[in-house]
């Protein structure tokens, strides 16, 4: 079965999320391990790691991972952000080795008004850096597929392909499907015959084996608009097949997935454990 989880708030302290992940049931996290929209970062401390690492044991969640900040771009033809996003990738890397995460899960960048190939050698170049400060690190970088608004790379499975080629230490970066933005993208799911023909899709361009997690949320917008807009389970163009396929596919199964839905309430339930009983409902 796979590993179910959600992206959890760590106000208060790391080990809060993994608490929290806990008391709903789930047996991964999702975090930032900093403020998401700001450089600067708080430093981290051993007591810090501790304390997650110690929550880790003690609740049993496996395969905890973080989020990269959004200001980041590797893909920027910006020589001073493209440095400047290198450092906080670097430093988000560092910070995940020390809480003991399995990957950072990184959206590859936008090329703004360069080419998409231009934009493209650039994350790869940036990896390289970023992998050559990190020697020997267990904590991996997770290529995130994305919707493709604006000039957000990363919304063709060619694209991930390219970054991959291209890096000299590849064995070191892994993919995470967001299941919202390859639909958004133009990938087809609802079928079980379009399920599998974006798979096999994957496998040819990618390597199915890259696939190390997923971010498991519906869209509100249809199949191709390359706009990301997260749904509930269920609530939206996906629909549940989409899902049923997902969780039942035995090339996933110990695979951690991942919510990322709006943090909200029904009839006094955390939507996070309404979400959580719907996919297991659509297992077997």
């Amino acid at each position: 079965m796979p590993l179910f989880g959600s992206h959890l708030s760590i106000a208060g302290g790391y080990e809060k999320a993994v608490y929290h992940a806990a008391e709903l049931g789930m047996d991964t996290v999702q975090i930032f391990t900093k403020n998401n929209n700001q450089w600067r970062a708080k430093k981290l401390t051993e007591e810090d790691c501790e304390k997650f690492r110690t929550a880790v044991k003690e609740t049993g969640i496996r395969t905890p991972c973080a989020h990269d900040s959004y200001l980041i771009n590797l893909a920027s033809p910006d020589p001073e952000l493209f440095q400047k996003s290198v450092g906080a990738l670097t430093v988000e890397l560092e910070r995940a080795e020390a809480l003991g995460l399995a990957g950072v899960v990184m959206h590859p960048g936008s090329h703004v008004k360069d080419t998409p190939e231009n934009g493209l050698k650039r994350i790869a170049e940036g990896i390289d850096v970023v992998h050559k400060s990190t020697a020997g690190f267990n904590c991996q970088l997770w290529l995130e597929t994305t919707a493709g608004q604006g000039t957000n790379l990363g919304y063709q499975f060619e694209h991930l392909r390219d970054i991959i080629q291209q890096v000299q230490e590849p064995e070191r970066l892994s993919v995470c499907v967001d299941t919202c933005h390859i639909f958004a993208a133009g990938y087809p799911l609802i079928t079980e015959a379009e399920y599998k023909a974006t798979f096999q899709q994957f496998d040819e361009i990618v390597g199915i084996e890259r696939i190390r997690a997923f971010h498991l949320n519906d869209s509100k917008k249809p199949l191709g608009s390359r706009v990301d807009r997260h749904e509930h389970i269920g609530e939206g163009e996906l629909g549940l097949e989409p899902f049923r396929h997902v969780v039942n596919d035995p090339r996933f199964a110990e695979i951690p997935m991942y919510l990322e839905t709006k943090k909200e309430d029904r009839k006094g339930e955390e939507m996070d454990a309404v979400n959580l009983r719907i996919l297991k409902s659509l297992i077997g």
